[in-house]
């Protein structure tokens, strides 16, 4: 079984030598993301994520929006174990997969090939697995000899291909996304569709962050809402959305 709890969570970063930044910067920053907090000394920080709860369980698909700034990419990087709470519990339950950024661990200098084992071996992948699946993941990116090239040769369509391919050959327990992934031409965008919607039939817990209203109530059944690093609203998709989308 698969879970996460959350109960109070922040995360704050401490920002050094503020006061060399300006006052439209400090009034920008806090009206796009955060708050920001001046505390004993020269010491400024910056409240990212505040008072979070949150519990889901196997079956749990949830969607995460929220203006830009709003906390969404900080709370993902939470569930992938990036930023530790500053306060707060978090317990974590399940394996864990986060295609946020596709390329981590993507060496330029060495061959596709190469980079199939390097990605793979970021996700957590063993080298048996690795080997068990590295011939399904070079089928699948049709980069055919181009695998035995040095990645830096290859056109942005290509490298993104063939992260693509590689990072959506686990079967996670809990996916964690930043947008839906599509890549490459007409012809690899389906397959690349009909790829992602079987890895998310066989994930226990879906969490993604989207603008995307269409893509979120196909995919999500609830979701939170962030508003400067708290929550807004948490409840069924199709009313969260509705207040969400609808607002003036």
């Amino acid at each position: 079984m698969a879970f996460i709890h959350l109960k109070n969570v922040g995360v704050e970063f401490p920002i050094f030598n503020a006061q060399n930044r300006s006052l439209k910067n400090k009034v920008f920053n806090l009206a796009t993301g955060g708050k920001i907090e001046s505390r004993e000394g020269k010491l400024t920080v910056v409240k990212s994520l505040e008072d979070i709860s949150l519990d889901l369980v196997d079956g749990d698909r949830i969607g995460l929006i929220g203006h830009n700034g709003a906390g969404k990419t900080t709370l993902l990087r939470v569930f992938s174990g990036i930023y530790a709470p500053t306060s707060g519990e978090c317990a974590i339950q399940g394996k864990c997969v986060s295609l946020i950024n596709i390329q981590l661990g993507i060496n330029y200098e060495e061959t596709g090939r190469s980079n199939i084992k390097l990605r793979a071996a970021m996700m957590g992948m063993r080298p048996k697995q690795i080997e068990e699946k590295i011939e399904e993941i070079a089928e699948f990116s049709g980069l055919g000899h181009f695998l035995d090239m040095p990645f830096r040769t290859y056109s942005s369509g290509m490298q993104i291909r063939l992260a693509f391919a590689t990072s959506t050959s686990i079967d996670p327990e809990i996916l964690i996304m930043d947008e839906w992934l599509s890549a490459g031409d007409e012809n690899f965008k389906e397959k690349a569709n009909q790829r992602m919607s079987q890895l998310l039939d066989k994930t226990k817990i879906l969490i993604l962050a989207s603008h995307s209203r269409e893509l979120l109530e196909r995919n999500c059944t609830k979701i939170l809402w962030l508003e400067h690093g708290k929550v807004k609203m948490l409840g069924e998709s199709s009313e969260v959305l509705d207040k969400y989308f609808s607002r003036s």
